[in-house]
C-alpha cells in the first residue's frame, strides 16, 4: 500500500520515539500477530492454538490490499500497534455546473490497537491521528468506526460524534446495542 498511498502526512510519522507507517504485504504476519494478541486478549482465553489462521489471513490480507490502508506503530523498531482503514468509493454522479464536486469517499477505521505493556502512552493516539490526516488529505466525506464502550471517550477526544444519519441491520448475533434477536 505504501506505493499507492505514500506521501503528505501518512507517509511516516515519529513522535516520541514512535513510528507509524504504512504497512507493505511484507508486514502480514506482524499484523496477523497483532489480531492473534488482539483476539486472546478481548476473549480472555490466554493462547488460542489454530494453526489455520494465519493462513487464512494472508488470504484474507491479499483480498483486501486494494481496499484497506494499514498502519503500523513501532517503538524501538518492534511492532507494537495497528490501525487499518477501508475504503469505500462512492458511486460517481452527474455534477451540475454551478454544483461542488461531490465528496467520492469515505472510510471505516476498524482495529486500532495496541498491544498492552505500550498503551498510555499515545501510540493508539498517533494512529489515528494519522488515518484521520489520510482521510482530510484525501478529502473524504466522513469516517466512520464501531467504538467499543471503553473507547467511546477517547475517539470523542478524537473528534468523532455519534452517527445520527447512518441505519445499521444487525446481523445474526449481533452484539449491538437494541439489536432484535434474530
Amino acid at each position: 500500500m505504501s506505493q499507492a498511498y505514500g506521501g503528505g502526512k501518512t507517509a511516516g510519522y515519529d513522535r516520541d520515539g514512535t513510528s507509524v507507517r504504512l504497512a507493505t504485504a511484507n508486514d502480514d504476519l506482524a499484523i496477523a500477530s497483532l489480531r492473534r494478541a488482539w483476539t486472546e486478549e478481548r476473549g480472555g482465553l490466554g493462547a488460542i492454538d489454530d494453526p489455520d489462521f494465519e493462513p487464512a489471513f494472508l488470504a484474507w490480507a491479499d483480498d483486501e490490499r486494494g481496499r484497506r490502508i494499514n498502519w503500523l506503530a513501532e517503538l524501538d523498531g518492534q511492532v507494537v500497534g495497528m490501525l487499518n482503514m477501508v475504503l469505500f468509493t462512492r458511486m460517481p454522479r452527474p455534477v451540475p455546473e454551478a454544483g461542488p464536486a461531490p465528496l467520492g469517499q469515505w472510510g471505516y477505521i476498524a482495529n486500532n490497537f495496541v498491544l498492552a505493556e505500550h498503551r498510555n502512552l499515545g501510540i493508539g493516539s498517533q494512529l489515528l491521528e494519522v488515518a484521520v490526516a489520510y482521510a482530510d488529505e484525501h478529502d473524504f466525506a466522513r469516517i466512520v468506526l464501531t467504538p467499543s464502550e471503553q473507547s467511546i471517550p477517547y475517539y470523542s477526544r478524537a473528534g468523532f460524534v455519534p452517527a445520527t444519519a447512518l441505519l445499521v441491520r444487525p446481523g445474526r448475533g449481533d452484539t449491538l446495542p437494541g439489536a432484535p434477536p434474530r
